[in-house]
């Protein structure tokens, strides 16, 4: 049997060239970068020195980006609407070498930015800019079209809802209908206003707060989250449900399994991976998680992109936390590269 650190790498190597389509609220990150070093005479915030200007797909967006960093071939869906900043997430979604296709103008709508002012390596303030109401019946239509179509090639389908309205009960449930027709394995991120089913989902995957909202009840010791993961899996009804928790790491709940499935978070003083490979016990020994900008989205991209290079779903959550480990330690939106990943799995 190969090792666990083998077999991660096997996957990283498998991933390339793997078509996945990234549906939900595509937003564009802006980051303004300077130095602060006096407070403001007109209120206690501090005076920010403008250095530069910098921009990145955020939101599903940065689930698509990560993908394409990875080295999958990506189309994602969305909805950008008719002003200055639907050029420059489209610019964002170029450079970041993602497909235009998917995006769909709505005149009616702002494009989502979140623009986040950085001063020596701290963020100082963030303003968002969107639109939260659900798409019109026309966009939606026109935008399930699309995805259905492309639904024909790909080799997996991400839905990203950061609840700005594009991800409607009925998209998801006609999309993922098409998924099943087609057997193409879904991933789903829900938003957590309410309790949608998301129906032939492969893997529904929350963080902590969104898992404990959903069941109304504090996540705060293992039995805890056992109860949570079950509950969950039987609400979606889908073959697993992954929670992913921060510095504890994360909790994979499997319907064919009786319990829950640890990938704990650890230092990076001590070994990763010992007696660790799928078919061990119930512990998989991973890099520490924190829940930081864009570690969702790492986890969410790797895990499908994983399956669709033929991992089970237990090692490309074990392949997703790793990949977490490495984003987080970069500041703001990012990605990473199938050769940081090798080289993480490497050290572990």
């Amino acid at each position: 049997m190969k090792t666990p650190t083998a077999k991660l790498a096997r996957i990283v190597q498998a991933m390339r060239g793997r078509r996945i389509s990234v549906v939900g609220d595509l937003m564009l990150d802006r980051y303004i970068w300077g130095t602060a070093s006096r407070l403001s005479p007109e209120a206690a915030v501090p005076i920010v020195e403008f250095g530069e200007e910098s921009c990145c797909p955020g939101g599903a967006g940065n689930v698509a980006a990560t993908l394409a960093a990875l080295g999958a071939k990506v189309t994602p869906f969305g909805v950008v609407g008719d002003d200055e900043f639907a050029p420059m997430l489209r610019t964002a979604f170029r450079s970041a070498g993602l497909a235009e296709k998917g995006i769909v103008a709505d005149g009616s709508r702002k494009t989502t930015v979140k623009t986040r002012v950085i001063a020596r390596h701290q963020q100082v303030v963030r303003v968002d800019r969107e639109t939260r109401r659900s798409l019109s019946a026309s966009v939606e239509e026109q935008l399930i079209r699309r995805i259905a179509a492309s639904l024909r090639a790909a080799h997996a389908l991400v839905i990203s809802d950061y609840d700005k309205g594009v991800v409607t009960e009925d998209l998801a449930t006609r999309v993922l209908s098409v998924c099943g027709r087609m057997g193409v394995p879904a991933f789903v991120k829900p938003k957590w206003s309410r309790l949608a089913k998301y129906p032939g989902a492969t893997t529904v995957v929350l963080n902590r707060a969104e898992a404990g909202f959903l069941v109304t009840s504090p996540l705060d010791d293992e039995e805890s989250f056992e109860q949570a993961g079950r509950k969950l899996l039987e609400h979606f009804g889908s073959p697993a449900v992954l929670i992913t928790r921060g510095e504890k790491g994360m909790s994979l709940f499997e319907q064919d399994a009786s319990r829950g499935f640890s990938i704990a978070a650890i230092s990076r003083e001590r070994p990763f991976g010992r007696s660790a490979h799928a078919d061990s016990p119930q512990r998989f020994e991973g890099r520490q998680v924190f829940d930081v900008t864009g570690a969702g989205d790492t986890v969410l991209a790797t895990l499908a992109l994983a399956v669709a290079a033929g991992a089970s779903v237990r090692d490309a959550a074990v392949l997703a936390n790793v990949a977490a480990g490495v984003v987080v330690s970069k500041l703001g939106t990012s990605t990473l590269s199938p050769a940081e990943l090798l080289s993480a799995i490497r050290d572990l």
